[in-house]
């Protein structure tokens, strides 16, 4: 586990609060630009009319019916995915500690933007990349950046409360995975209604910027503020009426640097209380996948 650093001098806080401002003022600037282009080329997913199944999707018609018939814009996440990355390649580029997570963030970040395209291009039937072609694409990213974290950073164990320093040599790669692939999919879950995901993101990097300050890991805490302050912005414009959703190339980039900067600081075992959210709606999710299987097609939960 990291060691507890509970000084900092006026600089660097200062430094930090600067990071935030400059990724709220650029995507501030991004957005004009994103929205103008969102309403011309139409970037919105089509109202899907089928289920995985292959089943009407009446109850999803029914539940989002009206954010179709606003035609919301999608991909938003674009805007905090350029201003995140331009902030951190100019203010905050640092090998040990940043590198990861903005690798992360964009390798995510892109296969998330194909999707979405494929999505917006899609008939009104499930649209998109295929689930098995997503995940092994994303597996793939995500067990390169694991391997970076054990090879070049030297991590072969972890941190839990219980059990101290638990040694697992290699096999940090595949937690890495497990914990990165785990949050990037929550998270992903909660985008598309009006401030969640923005809000909720928010105040889980805020959290991790609070931990790697304590830390004395001033990169990785600017890093999660630079991710606040674009997040602000995009929380501006996502409040009800939403004018645009994040989409998953922002779901997926901002779910995979949560997961790794929980990583970097060693801390996932409060990563299921910060993402508590994330962790109920991914339970949701399960349950009624496992009760159509068990209960010829019933839900538990509406959705």
């Amino acid at each position: 586990m990291q060691t507890i650093d509970l000084t900092i001098n006026a600089a660097t806080l200062l430094r930090l609060l600067w990071l935030s401002v400059a990724g709220f003022a650029l995507a501030m600037l991004v957005t004009p630009l994103y929205t103008k282009a969102a309403y011309h080329w139409q970037w919105w997913k089509k109202q899907r009319t089928d289920t995985l199944g292959g089943e009407v999707a009446a109850v999803y018609n029914k539940l989002h019916a009206a954010k179709h018939r606003r035609h919301v814009p999608n991909m938003a996440g674009i805007i905090f995915v350029v201003a995140i990355a331009v902030v951190t390649i100019a203010f905050n580029l640092q090998r040990s500690q940043t590198w990861l997570p903005l690798a992360g963030l964009l390798g995510a970040g892109f296969i998330g933007l194909i999707d979405d395209i494929m999505n917006i291009r899609g008939s009104s039937r499930i649209a998109g990349m295929g689930a098995k072609i997503k995940f092994l694409s994303y597996s793939l990213v995500t067990l390169a950046l694991g391997w970076w974290f054990y090879d070049k950073l030297d991590v072969t164990s972890i941190y839990l409360p219980w059990l101290h320093q638990l040694p697992l040599g290699v096999g940090v790669v595949a937690l890495f995975w497990f914990v990165v692939v785990a949050t990037a999919n929550s998270v992903n879950i909660s985008d598309g209604l009006d401030g969640l995901a923005g809000g909720l993101l928010m105040t889980s990097f805020l959290a991790y910027a609070i931990i790697a300050v304590v830390q004395g890991q001033y990169g990785i805490a600017g890093f999660c503020l630079t991710i606040v302050g674009t997040l602000a912005s995009y929380t501006w414009f996502n409040i009800f009426p939403a004018r645009f959703f994040m989409g998953d190339v922002g779901s997926f980039a901002l779910g995979t640097a949560l997961g790794i900067v929980a990583m970097q600081t060693d801390t996932i075992y409060v990563l299921p209380i910060i993402g508590a959210v994330y962790v109920m709606e991914t339970g949701s999710v399960i349950i009624n996948r496992l009760s159509r299987k068990l209960r010829g097609g019933k839900k538990v939960f509406l959705s």
